[in-house]
């Protein structure tokens, strides 16, 4: 999904039309300099529906037919003709959890099968995906890692998921300590994150398949820093084998809640 939003935020920097969206808008390629071609309107993180409730925010699968989002601050803006969503991170906000097996599906892509944009969206006068798909079509969607998302929903049921175009704010670097939640999830310094198979790890040991710090460090860096490259499943492997958090180097995106590069520490680093 980080790679439909990244071609789609890629796209739309470039259009040119101030004119709205039309039910499937071709992305021109010449990009303007020129501002916002219209004020910011607010939108609140929840409110009332016919649903029950609504949420903005990046979801992450967490579980067959379930996703996770912990609600954001939502601004419409229109760039150059073409709406989109600014998100904030809301302090305290807690993460909702939802059936989604029933739900209403709408894509911003116009198709349900495809992967990217392919330089035209399907967005209503809100700015949200207009495409009818099914929750197999979200499954599959949430598969690829994590989605920007409005969410209606009524108790612990999602009745309508739509897509929305938005940035997905800026990668952060730290060390820290990092434990598994699950085989898609770890907490890092506090902070609950989601990975997918795209995900960099790299080790100080031997071989991908050691323990944690087994062995000599013959791939640490003179920082103490892994440089062998391992795979999504060789770290959720791993990690699934220590009882206690264990320290590493992270890049990460607070905004969307994704573990992007994992670095295992060899000493104080």
């Amino acid at each position: 999904m980080r790679l439909l939003a990244l071609t789609a935020s890629a796209s739309l920097c470039a259009a040119l039309s101030a004119a709205g969206v039309a039910s499937a808008t071709t992305v021109p390629t010449a990009v303007p300099a020129t501002a916002p071609a219209a004020a910011p309107a607010a939108v609140p993180v929840s409110a009332g529906t016919a649903a029950g409730k609504v949420a903005y925010g990046f979801a992450w699968a967490d579980g067959k037919g379930v996703l996770r989002v912990t609600p954001a601050k939502a601004t419409l803006v229109k760039e150059h003709g073409i709406l989109r969503y600014k998100l904030k991170a809301v302090p305290g906000a807690k993460e909702v959890r939802l059936d989604y097996t029933k739900s209403a599906y709408r894509r911003l892509t116009v198709a349900c099968d495809l992967v990217e944009t392919e330089g035209r969206v399907a967005l209503d006068a809100k700015g949200l995906g207009k495409t009818t798909c099914t929750p197999a079509d979200l499954a599959f969607t949430l598969q690829r890692g994590p989605a920007a998302i409005k969410v209606e929903y009524a108790g612990t049921k999602a009745v309508k998921v739509s897509e929305f175009l938005t940035d997905w704010g800026t990668p952060k670097s730290a060390f820290g300590t990092i434990k598994r939640v699950n085989d898609t999830t770890v907490t890092f310094k506090g902070i609950k994150l989601g990975y997918t198979h795209a995900i960099g790890f790299y080790r100080v040991t031997a071989t991908c398949s050691s323990g944690w710090l087994t062995g000599k460090p013959v791939n640490a860096s003179q920082d103490g820093l892994g440089q062998k490259p391992c795979t999504a499943a060789d770290f959720t492997r791993v990690l699934k084998a220590q009882k206690h958090p264990v320290l590493v180097k992270a890049d990460y995106n607070p905004l969307s809640g994704e573990l992007i590069e994992v670095w295992e520490v060899y000493g104080d680093a």
